[in-house]
């Protein structure tokens, strides 16, 4: 058959691929950014698209024609300027629908449980629109509503297990003894498959028939990286919200924290279900984690997931100090340009390497524009060693250090590069 996989380069929709194709199906994907999928899978054919632009039943026919069935393992937590929530899980869906009645393909959305407390919020309530619509559309459909999914790789809530994990000598959570019900992203591969093979549909749960708690399950991904047990401490909720806060600011500039006000909100109220015999499969957190045992690379990642948002406001603060405290005092901080050009000339190019390092401190805080910022920076920062050292060597014996100062910005950035990447 052929298959058209809407978010196929995300945690869920890269693994959903990779078994539609080994079923001998011809694998469509789309995604924002595909370029990097094109290499790790190239027996899918990749095909570029936003899905907030989508919102039109004719954005949808080229990509629609010839399609057997759609699966949309799309999604987002929360607008930001990364995201728009109602354009990407709603209104791009509904076009879908509208235009998928002409060639009636299978549609299996991945969507969540959107009933409780938190059902209200965007995430969910978006979802739900997307739901309701297709149930009542009257095309041949599959909603499934997976809980937690855990799996080799790690993304959003996943990951944020695994950093909470790797916390040195205790384990500080919040909700704690929140209920949390899993899975493992092959039995959601596992449901996608049967259903192109016809044998599901309808509106089913996917969850593995255990009763965790928060604590429990970073537990047992410690136990996993191999560290050492740790006391779990328990924080009252008031004392995250400054954490939730700042990541609610980092999504407005494109960031895609775990750690943002939806996702607390949901897990303030655990993530379970009411389940119902379904015949499908769903594996314990136990045996997805034990059937990958982990290597030294998830050792550092889960070290180093939540040292990347310090690392660049790090970055970000470095850089916007050095541009405006000279700008305090332009005349005196220009002095080591002057025996080399008149005093108009060196206060010119003092504020203008000022304003150059506000703007990269600036836009390394901006998700579209991190890594061309941290890029600038490593530019201008050897372009300063260079001058400096060709203009006024001695400058590397200052008891200051102004060019000393400089090289571990550059490990720093270097290292921020290294770890920029969410998928």
């Amino acid at each position: 058959m052929n298959i058209l996989i809407l978010g196929a380069t995300g945690f869920i929709g890269s693994i959903v691929a990779a078994r539609l194709v080994a079923d001998g199906h011809a694998v469509t994907g789309l995604g924002r950014s595909p370029a990097r999928a094109r290499l790790k899978q190239p027996a899918i054919n990749w095909r570029q698209a936003d899905l907030s632009r989508m919102t039109k039943p004719e954005d949808w026919d080229d990509l629609l024609q010839g399609q057997h069935v759609v699966v949309n393992c799309a999604g987002a937590l929360q607008d930001g300027l990364s995201d728009d929530l109602a354009a990407t899980q709603a209104d791009a869906m509904l076009a879908l629908y509208s235009a998928a009645k002409r060639s009636r393909p299978l549609i299996v959305q991945i969507s969540a449980r959107t009933a409780g407390a938190a059902g209200d919020l965007p995430f969910l309530a978006t979802k739900r629109r997307a739901d309701e619509a297709l149930a009542a559309s009257g095309l041949p459909h599959l909603i499934l509503r997976p809980a937690l999914v855990l799996g080799r790789n790690a993304h959003g809530g996943s990951s944020l297990l695994r950093a909470l994990a790797a916390c040195p000598l205790a384990l500080p959570l919040v909700h704690a003894e929140s209920p949390v019900e899993t899975l493992c992203v092959d039995d959601v591969a596992d449901a996608v498959s049967r259903a192109v093979a016809g044998d599901l549909r309808g509106d089913l749960v996917l969850a593995a028939d255990e009763a965790l708690t928060l604590a429990d399950l970073v537990r047992l991904h410690r136990q996993w990286l191999g560290l050492p047990p740790a006391r779990v401490i328990s924080l009252a909720p008031w004392l995250t919200r400054p954490v939730t806060w700042l990541a609610d600011v980092a999504g407005l500039l494109g960031w895609r924290s775990p750690l943002r006000s939806t996702a607390m909100t949901v897990m303030s109220e655990g993530i379970s279900s009411a389940k119902t015999g379904n015949g499908l499969a769903a594996t314990p957190a136990a045996a997805t984690l034990a059937a990958n045992p982990s290597g030294v690379q998830d050792l550092w990642f889960a070290r180093l997931y939540l040292l990347k948002a310090p690392i660049l406001v790090g970055l970000s603060l470095f850089w916007l100090l050095s541009g405006l405290i000279p700008l305090l005092a332009p005349v005196q901080a220009s002095t080591h340009f002057l025996p080399f050009m008149p005093e108009a000339a060196a206060t010119a190019l003092t504020i203008i390497t000022c304003l150059v390092d506000i703007a990269l401190g600036a836009a390394v805080l901006v998700r579209p524009l991190a890594k061309r910022a941290l890029l600038g920076m490593l530019a201008v920062s050897l372009a300063y060693l260079a001058g400096g050292t060709l203009l006024e060597p001695a400058l590397w014996l200052d008891p200051l250090g102004p060019l000393v100062k400089v090289l571990p910005s550059l490990l720093l950035t270097l290292a921020a590069l290294a770890i920029l990447d969410e998928r």
